[in-house]
Protein backbone atom coordinates (compact mmCIF):
# COMPACT_ATOMS: atom_id res chain seq x y z
CA UNK A 1 0.00 0.00 0.00
CA UNK A 2 1.40 3.07 -1.00
CA UNK A 3 2.07 6.52 1.50
CA UNK A 4 -0.29 9.28 1.09
CA UNK A 5 -0.02 12.62 1.34
CA UNK A 6 -2.88 14.96 2.03
CA UNK A 7 -1.85 18.69 0.56
CA UNK A 8 -4.30 21.90 1.15
CA UNK A 9 -4.15 24.34 -2.28
CA UNK A 10 -5.74 28.08 -1.86
CA UNK A 11 -5.44 28.30 -5.59
CA UNK A 12 -5.33 26.10 -8.80
CA UNK A 13 -1.86 26.83 -9.65
CA UNK A 14 -0.26 26.90 -6.58
CA UNK A 15 0.01 22.99 -5.84
CA UNK A 16 2.89 20.97 -5.09
CA UNK A 17 5.21 21.71 -7.72
CA UNK A 18 8.05 19.85 -8.53
CA UNK A 19 7.39 17.76 -5.32
CA UNK A 20 4.56 15.77 -7.52
CA UNK A 21 7.68 14.31 -9.44
CA UNK A 22 9.77 13.08 -6.67
CA UNK A 23 5.88 11.75 -5.21
CA UNK A 24 5.56 9.84 -8.13
CA UNK A 25 9.33 8.52 -8.36
CA UNK A 26 8.40 7.22 -4.82
CA UNK A 27 5.04 5.74 -5.21
CA UNK A 28 3.74 8.38 -3.10
CA UNK A 29 -0.23 9.25 -3.60
CA UNK A 30 -1.12 13.23 -2.98
CA UNK A 31 -4.38 13.92 -2.83
CA UNK A 32 -5.40 17.58 -2.89
CA UNK A 33 -7.86 19.54 -1.30
CA UNK A 34 -8.85 22.64 -3.11
CA UNK A 35 -10.02 24.76 -0.13
CA UNK A 36 -10.89 27.73 -2.29
CA UNK A 37 -13.31 25.42 -4.19
CA UNK A 38 -15.02 24.55 -1.19
CA UNK A 39 -14.07 20.88 -0.96
CA UNK A 40 -14.07 19.11 2.02
CA UNK A 41 -11.20 18.33 4.47
CA UNK A 42 -10.71 14.61 5.00
CA UNK A 43 -10.47 12.41 8.24
CA UNK A 44 -6.37 12.32 8.80
CA UNK A 45 -5.76 8.59 9.42
CA UNK A 46 -4.65 7.59 6.06
CA UNK A 47 -1.83 10.67 5.56
CA UNK A 48 1.89 10.02 6.71
CA UNK A 49 2.34 14.33 5.41
CA UNK A 50 0.67 17.09 5.33
CA UNK A 51 1.84 19.90 2.78
CA UNK A 52 0.52 23.52 2.80
CA UNK A 53 1.05 25.24 0.07
CA UNK A 54 0.47 28.97 -1.59
CA UNK A 55 -2.29 31.75 -2.61
CA UNK A 56 -3.04 35.13 -3.16
CA UNK A 57 -5.41 35.18 0.09
CA UNK A 58 -4.12 36.28 3.33
CA UNK A 59 -4.26 34.42 7.12
CA UNK A 60 -6.17 37.55 8.38
CA UNK A 61 -9.25 37.69 5.53
CA UNK A 62 -11.40 35.22 7.71
CA UNK A 63 -14.79 36.98 7.02
CA UNK A 64 -14.16 37.00 3.42
CA UNK A 65 -12.79 33.57 3.47
CA UNK A 66 -14.52 31.66 6.53
CA UNK A 67 -12.79 28.13 5.23
CA UNK A 68 -9.67 29.65 6.85
CA UNK A 69 -11.11 29.32 9.93
CA UNK A 70 -11.95 25.44 9.24
CA UNK A 71 -8.14 25.49 7.66
CA UNK A 72 -6.69 26.78 10.50
CA UNK A 73 -8.54 24.26 13.04
CA UNK A 74 -7.32 21.25 10.57
CA UNK A 75 -3.60 22.77 10.86
CA UNK A 76 -3.89 22.19 14.85
CA UNK A 77 -5.69 19.03 14.73
CA UNK A 78 -2.97 18.09 12.16
CA UNK A 79 -0.22 19.08 14.98
CA UNK A 80 -1.88 17.39 17.45
CA UNK A 81 -1.42 13.83 15.71
CA UNK A 82 2.23 14.28 15.53
CA UNK A 83 2.48 13.93 11.66
CA UNK A 84 4.96 16.10 9.73
CA UNK A 85 3.72 19.29 8.33
CA UNK A 86 5.26 20.83 5.53
CA UNK A 87 3.94 24.51 4.94
CA UNK A 88 5.47 27.24 1.69
CA UNK A 89 4.24 30.73 1.62
CA UNK A 90 0.58 31.15 2.84
CA UNK A 91 0.90 27.35 4.06
CA UNK A 92 4.34 28.71 6.29
CA UNK A 93 1.84 31.77 7.65
CA UNK A 94 -1.15 29.63 8.47
CA UNK A 95 1.32 27.29 10.44
CA UNK A 96 2.03 30.09 12.74
CA UNK A 97 -1.11 32.24 12.90
CA UNK A 98 -2.77 28.86 13.87
CA UNK A 99 -0.60 27.90 16.03
CA UNK A 100 -0.37 31.35 18.27
CA UNK A 101 2.11 33.50 16.04
CA UNK A 102 1.47 36.81 14.37
CA UNK A 103 0.80 37.40 10.53
CA UNK A 104 0.78 40.81 8.95
CA UNK A 105 1.98 42.85 5.75
CA UNK A 106 5.71 43.57 5.25
CA UNK A 107 6.39 47.56 4.34
CA UNK A 108 7.46 46.48 1.07
CA UNK A 109 6.62 43.03 -0.45
CA UNK A 110 9.51 40.72 -1.16
CA UNK A 111 9.58 39.59 -4.98
CA UNK A 112 12.02 37.80 -7.21
CA UNK A 113 15.50 36.08 -6.42
CA UNK A 114 16.70 36.98 -2.99
CA UNK A 115 19.23 34.78 -1.09
CA UNK A 116 18.11 33.31 2.48
CA UNK A 117 20.99 32.56 5.18
CA UNK A 118 20.06 29.97 7.79
CA UNK A 119 20.65 30.59 11.57
CA UNK A 120 22.44 28.66 14.03
CA UNK A 121 19.14 26.14 14.55
CA UNK A 122 18.68 25.75 10.78
CA UNK A 123 21.99 24.56 10.07
CA UNK A 124 21.73 22.31 12.94
CA UNK A 125 18.16 21.31 11.99
CA UNK A 126 17.78 18.09 9.72
CA UNK A 127 15.11 20.21 7.61
CA UNK A 128 18.25 21.58 5.73
CA UNK A 129 20.52 19.05 5.74
CA UNK A 130 23.07 18.85 2.94
CA UNK A 131 21.99 22.95 2.03
CA UNK A 132 24.58 25.65 2.09
CA UNK A 133 24.36 28.58 4.65
CA UNK A 134 23.12 30.77 2.15
CA UNK A 135 21.27 29.80 -1.26
CA UNK A 136 19.44 31.98 -3.76
CA UNK A 137 15.54 31.91 -3.42
CA UNK A 138 12.30 32.90 -5.31
CA UNK A 139 10.15 35.60 -3.21
CA UNK A 140 6.57 36.21 -4.27
CA UNK A 141 4.68 37.54 -0.83
CA UNK A 142 3.58 40.84 0.65
CA UNK A 143 2.67 39.69 4.25
CA UNK A 144 5.32 37.64 6.40
CA UNK A 145 5.39 36.18 9.59
CA UNK A 146 6.02 38.89 12.24
CA UNK A 147 5.99 36.81 15.26
CA UNK A 148 6.90 33.23 15.98
CA UNK A 149 4.19 31.27 17.65
CA UNK A 150 5.21 29.60 21.23
CA UNK A 151 7.72 27.32 20.74
CA UNK A 152 8.32 27.89 17.06
CA UNK A 153 12.43 28.47 16.19
CA UNK A 154 13.43 30.12 12.99
CA UNK A 155 15.51 28.22 11.04
CA UNK A 156 16.10 31.15 8.07
CA UNK A 157 16.53 34.85 7.49
CA UNK A 158 17.24 37.69 5.42
CA UNK A 159 17.38 40.94 5.51
CA UNK A 160 13.72 41.60 3.98
CA UNK A 161 11.70 38.97 6.13
CA UNK A 162 13.24 37.97 9.59
CA UNK A 163 11.53 34.75 9.60
CA UNK A 164 11.90 32.82 6.61
CA UNK A 165 11.27 29.16 7.59
CA UNK A 166 10.69 27.83 11.24
CA UNK A 167 10.19 24.69 12.98
CA UNK A 168 7.66 23.71 15.55
CA UNK A 169 8.24 20.56 17.53
CA UNK A 170 10.09 17.78 16.10
CA UNK A 171 8.23 17.71 12.42
CA UNK A 172 6.40 20.80 11.58
CA UNK A 173 8.08 22.87 9.02
CA UNK A 174 7.15 26.28 7.20
CA UNK A 175 9.54 28.41 4.42
CA UNK A 176 8.11 31.49 3.02
CA UNK A 177 10.12 31.24 -0.54
CA UNK A 178 9.17 28.81 -2.59
CA UNK A 179 10.67 26.01 -3.25
CA UNK A 180 8.57 24.06 -4.96
CA UNK A 181 8.62 25.91 -8.68
CA UNK A 182 9.12 24.69 -12.21
CA UNK A 183 9.35 25.91 -15.33
CA UNK A 184 5.73 26.71 -15.54
CA UNK A 185 5.16 28.10 -12.40
CA UNK A 186 6.67 32.07 -12.58
CA UNK A 187 4.76 32.36 -15.82
CA UNK A 188 1.52 30.52 -14.21
CA UNK A 189 1.70 33.03 -11.14
CA UNK A 190 2.11 36.13 -12.88
CA UNK A 191 -1.42 35.71 -14.57
CA UNK A 192 -3.21 36.42 -11.12
CA UNK A 193 -3.70 40.02 -10.39
CA UNK A 194 -2.30 40.25 -6.76
CA UNK A 195 1.14 38.45 -7.42
CA UNK A 196 1.61 40.88 -10.71
CA UNK A 197 0.25 43.83 -8.61
CA UNK A 198 3.29 42.76 -5.99
CA UNK A 199 5.49 42.70 -8.57
CA UNK A 200 5.04 45.47 -10.58
CA UNK A 201 5.44 47.22 -6.98
CA UNK A 202 8.73 46.52 -6.77
CA UNK A 203 9.75 46.35 -10.28
CA UNK A 204 7.34 48.65 -12.56
CA UNK A 205 5.85 47.35 -15.81
CA UNK A 206 7.76 44.51 -17.25
CA UNK A 207 8.80 42.97 -14.05
CA UNK A 208 7.41 39.85 -14.87
CA UNK A 209 9.77 39.00 -17.90
CA UNK A 210 12.55 40.30 -15.95
CA UNK A 211 11.79 37.51 -13.02
CA UNK A 212 10.96 34.55 -15.80
CA UNK A 213 14.39 34.98 -17.45
CA UNK A 214 16.21 35.39 -13.37
CA UNK A 215 13.96 32.59 -12.38
CA UNK A 216 15.48 30.28 -15.36
CA UNK A 217 18.81 31.02 -14.78
CA UNK A 218 18.60 29.61 -11.56
CA UNK A 219 16.65 26.64 -11.93
CA UNK A 220 19.19 24.24 -11.87
CA UNK A 221 20.18 25.45 -8.16
CA UNK A 222 16.52 25.54 -7.41
CA UNK A 223 15.36 21.56 -8.72
CA UNK A 224 18.61 20.93 -6.23
CA UNK A 225 17.44 22.47 -3.53
CA UNK A 226 13.91 21.14 -3.86
CA UNK A 227 14.92 17.47 -4.11
CA UNK A 228 16.84 17.86 -1.20
CA UNK A 229 14.47 19.98 0.87
CA UNK A 230 11.70 16.95 -0.28
CA UNK A 231 14.26 14.34 1.20
CA UNK A 232 14.81 15.75 4.24
CA UNK A 233 11.29 15.99 4.85
CA UNK A 234 10.42 12.62 3.59
CA UNK A 235 12.77 11.67 6.09
CA UNK A 236 10.52 12.55 9.17
CA UNK A 237 7.47 10.57 7.73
Amino acid sequence: MSVKVLVFQHVACEHPGRFRDFMRADGVQWDAVELDEGETIPAFDDYAALMVFGGPMDVWQEEELPWLVAEKAAIRDWMATGKPYLGVCLGHQLLADALGGKVGLMPRPEVGVTEVSLTAAGRDSRFFKGLPPTFPTLQWHGAAVLELPPGGVTLAENEHCAIQALQVGEKAFGIQYHVELTDATVPEWGVIPEYRCALEAITGEGGQALLEAATQERMPVFAAAAEQLYRNFKATW
